[in-house]
């Protein structure tokens, strides 16, 4: 397998996406950005990376619910990473509504080539020098390729929030849902915060979960993190 992937210089920008010039004076845009239901394999910590998984029967509750949630919220436009659960979880909001749900793969999750379909459990034992620079955030570490090619943590950073920013152009002054994955979420948060890739993720990255970014003047800001009242015990159940 030949892997593409070009490296990106160590000045790349870490904490603006996307010219200033072209989305100054813009209006608002406010982006909701979900996190994916649970998969089988989000329960037992299975490495998913690229690998299309759909969600498991929580994890389609867990999207039920988000619908639920959001029903009264107004969205000009719905978008999603084109894995399955992503996608799924999309369709709870765009199903009332009527809408399609636009598909964009920048919004995938970071590949992690072969760390894929492994437990966690097992990955420090079968590639211990890889999985030490994971964990040490070697933010341009690549692990071994596998059926895909691995992104290092700074590639898929500047892949998501360039998708992020894209969508918040197309849409200056409107609402959008983006629905993505984990790692997607922890690029947002990491760019709004203005906070090091190379530091610890000491912020939870939940299913199903809501967060709120508003975009002004080519700046990604932070409104909410992590709006997970519509997944308690007695709201899934109302939906059983």
């Amino acid at each position: 397998m030949q892997c593409m992937l070009q490296p990106l210089p160590a000045d790349a920008a870490l904490s603006a996406f996307g010219p200033a010039a072209i989305m100054a004076a813009m209006p608002i845009t406010h982006i909701v950005l979900i996190r994916h239901g649970e998969t089988a394999w989000n329960a037992e910590r299975r490495l998913q990376g690229h690998i299309d998984i759909a969600l498991n029967a929580k994890g389609q509750r867990q999207a039920d619910a988000l619908g639920a949630a959001l029903a009264g919220q107004h969205f000009d436009a719905i978008i999603a990473s084109d894995l399955q659960r992503a996608l799924q979880t999309a369709n709870a909001l765009a199903g009332p509504r009527g809408m399609p749900v636009r598909l964009d793969s920048a919004l995938r999750e970071r590949c992690y080539g072969a760390f894929e379909g492994v437990l966690y459990a097992d990955i420090a034992r079968r590639f211990p020098a890889e999985f030490a620079a994971w964990q040490a955030r070697d933010i341009d570490a690549v692990m071994p390729h596998g059926e895909r090619c691995a992104e290092s943590f700074r590639q898929f950073y500047v892949r998501s929030m360039a998708a992020i920013m894209g969508w918040a152009a197309s849409h200056a002054g409107q609402s959008i849902a983006l629905v993505a994955h984990g790692g997607v979420l922890e690029c947002a948060y990491r760019a709004a915060r203005q906070m090091p890739l190379d530091t610890a993720r000491n912020f939870a990255v939940l299913n199903a979960s809501v967060n709120r970014f508003a975009v002004e003047d080519g700046v990604l800001r932070l409104v909410s993190w992590g709006e997970v009242g519509h997944l308690a015990p007695r709201a899934l159940d109302e939906l059983a």
